[in-house]
This record gives C-alpha cells, structure tokens and sequence, in this order.
C-alpha cells in the first residue's frame, strides 16, 4: 500500500461518465507518484475503463461480485443458486485457457433458457476472467473490490463513533489514521501479498514472455 492516493475524483465537476474526466483523474495520481500498475478492478463503467487502458495501460478486472450481481438480474429468483453455481465452475480452474473454455460451455448451456445472460457473458467473458492471467496466488485478490469494501466500511464505522466532526481537518485526520493502520496491517500482519510472488509481476517486461503477460482490455 505504501501511501494513500485518495483525492475526489471527477464527481465535483460532473464528469463521472467521461473518460475525458477519468484520465484527468488517473493523471493526477500518476503526478502523485502512482508507478507500475498492472492491474485495475472496478465496476463497469466506460469512461474509467477508457482511461485506465489509455493512462496506465495496465489490465482491467471486471468486479466479478457485483458482475454476477448484474448477470442473476436475468434470472428468476428461484433459479439463483442454480445458475451461479454453474458460472462459478469457471471460476474454479486453475489456468486462464480452462477458465475461458469452461465459461464459454457454460454460457451455451444457458443460452437456451436465459439469452440475456448468455449475451452478457459472452460480452464480458474477458473482463471478467482478466485476473486469471495473473499468478495464481494472487487471484482471491484480484478478482472483485471486496478489500476496499471492506477498507471503506471501517472507514465508516469509526466516523460514525465520533458522530459530529468540529471541521474537514478533523476527518482527515481520522481517515488518515484508519489507511495508515491498515497499511501497517497488510505490511506486517497479514501480508496482503507475498514478496515472492510480487517479483513474478514485478519483472522487467523485456524479460518476460509476451505470450503469457495478461490480456489488455480493449
């Protein structure tokens, strides 16, 4: 984690869905000193997903939580265990080719029945599985937002024990104090990733083999 990069984003000038006000977003944390991303997980959204290719050039990751969410929406309610078990037989092969072979087939076994989701599948095959392309000890953590979820609703949780804050300083300072405890958390408890692993990421390109870098989004 190192440092927090938390500034307001393109919300206060309204330029949420434009990729125009994405880049200028991203571009002021790479001013900050954001270095070496490969991977970026969202939700879907055109405009960050534009920017995100066009400024970091790194890999996006479809949040695969709130992606079935969307995906059970075209399906009865009773029908939810069955279909979501069957999609999350993709999500249990241990390489990306299986994993992508294994959505595909799952996507036509529904097709019949539930063509929306079928289609959904097929457009967001890539997105979704995009982390599969990473090692293979690091794809708990890479395939949804849950971790910032979680960050977040600590975040809540501690403002909502003060209640009532006297200024804007007096909430950064708590924020601040809530990120840099959990920095030292994931540094030094609970390591959010190993060292080892990081270095088959970290690599200079030139030195890895292009067939096997992940996939970049279009």
């Amino acid at each position: 984690m190192g440092r927090t990069l938390a500034p307001r984003g393109p919300n206060s000038q309204g330029q949420v869905s434009s990729s125009k006000g994405w880049s200028g977003f991203i571009k002021g944390l790479v001013k900050r000193g954001l270095r070496g991303v490969k991977l970026v997980i969202s939700d879907a959204h055109d405009g960050l997903r534009l920017a995100i290719t066009r400024v970091l050039g790194a890999t996006w990751q479809r949040c695969r939580v709130h992606w079935m969410r969307n995906a059970l929406a075209h399906v009865q309610k009773r029908q939810h265990t069955m279909v979501a078990a069957a999609i999350r037989q993709a999500f249990l092969q241990t390489d990306a080719d299986a994993a992508h072979q294994t959505w595909r087939h799952v996507a036509d076994q529904l097709r019949p029945r539930w063509p929306k989701l079928a289609a959904l599948m097929d457009d967001s095959e890539h997105d979704v599985l995009a982390y599969m392309g990473f090692p293979g000890q690091h794809r708990t953590k890479l395939h949804s937002t849950n971790p910032l979820e979680r960050l977040n609703k600590e975040v809540k949780r501690r403002a909502d024990v003060v209640g009532i804050f006297p200024n804007e300083a007096s909430i950064t300072r708590l924020i601040g104090a809530v990120l840099l405890e959990q920095n030292d958390e994931w540094l030094l408890q609970c390591r959010y990733m190993q060292i080892e692993g990081m270095a088959e990421l970290t690599q200079p390109l030139i030195d890895a083999d292009p067939a096997k870098l992940p996939p970049m989004a279009a």
